[in-house]
């Protein structure tokens, strides 16, 4: 089954708890009652353009070949307009725009083109999906991994691409969510040998960046893990959708739910 068929069945990801946990009413919103967003955040498809080249660029690496930085950056100008020339559902941020991010996207992927490690990996899979269940939640838990690599000695590599606007902090990488549902799923796919954990961060800084993260994870991170699913998912369940508008919720700002989130509060103070 492919990405796209798991999508169209009832299932939970690792964005979607996340939009859970960080707010029950946007989960709700776009997840169950089906608004279309108000807009599309620059980050989100600048993002999306480049996955769509590193992608490619392990395509061919797994197939042997290596592609010229002129072919890098022709695949990403490709992309960006695709997606993003003419698109009057994305909303830039202030001092963005489709040129900006046209340049920026060059300059990261240029830095990402000299500056990755020349090592002696195989690239083994590139947008592999993946599901998997937790006992105690109904919900299979779905995603796919960018990039498997396996090293000389033969541990497995699992690497997420990144985008950002800073650097992660150790602590971030140990702690991520995400990296622990990726070992959990290699698990569930039968990878038995040690595993690796990694984080490729094309940092979006005034002079780029590319920084690897390497992690791991232990039985008891699986465990909190395995936990945080399947209290997600009585939640969802139950019907509990807890909003968080509060300050600290960073995503409240730009969040694109912004009139049926108002419409929802309104209707339930009436």
């Amino acid at each position: 089954m492919t990405l796209q068929e798991m999508r169209n069945t009832p299932h939970l990801s690792v964005s979607s708890i996340n939009d859970y946990t960080d707010c029950g009413l946007l989960y709700k919103l776009g997840r169950i009652d089906g608004f279309k967003p108000e807009f599309r955040a620059d980050a989100m498809e600048f993002g999306s353009a480049i996955h769509l080249v590193l992608a490619e660029y392990y395509q061919q690496k797994m197939a042997g070949l290596e592609l010229s930085i002129k072919e890098v950056l022709e695949i990403f100008e490709y992309q960006w307009r695709r997606l993003a020339e003419g698109n009057d559902e994305i909303r830039y941020a202030e001092g963005k725009s489709f040129e900006i991010l046209m340049l920026e996207g060059k300059e990261l992927l240029t830095t990402f083109y000299y500056k990755r490690p020349q090592d002696a990996c195989e690239v083994i899979a590139i947008e592999e999906p993946f599901c998997f269940t937790v006992e105690g939640c109904t919900l299979p838990v779905i995603g796919a991994f960018d990039l498997i690599e396996r090293d000389a000695s033969g541990t497995i590599i699992i690497a997420d691409n990144k985008t950002s606007a800073r650097a992660y902090s150790i602590d971030e990488v140990d702690r991520n969510f995400q990296l622990t549902v990726y070992q959990m799923a290699a698990r569930a796919m039968g990878f038995t040998k040690e595993i690796l954990l990694r984080f490729d961060c094309l940092i979006k800084t005034r002079n780029p960046r590319f920084e690897q993260y390497y992690t791991t994870r232990t039985e008891n991170d699986e465990i909190r893990a395995k936990k945080r699913i399947i209290e997600v998912h009585r939640g969802i369940t139950k019907g509990v959708f807890v909003p968080n508008d509060s300050s600290s919720n960073w995503k409240c700002k730009g969040c694109a739910y912004k009139k049926p989130c108002n419409d929802w509060f309104m209707e339930e103070a009436a």
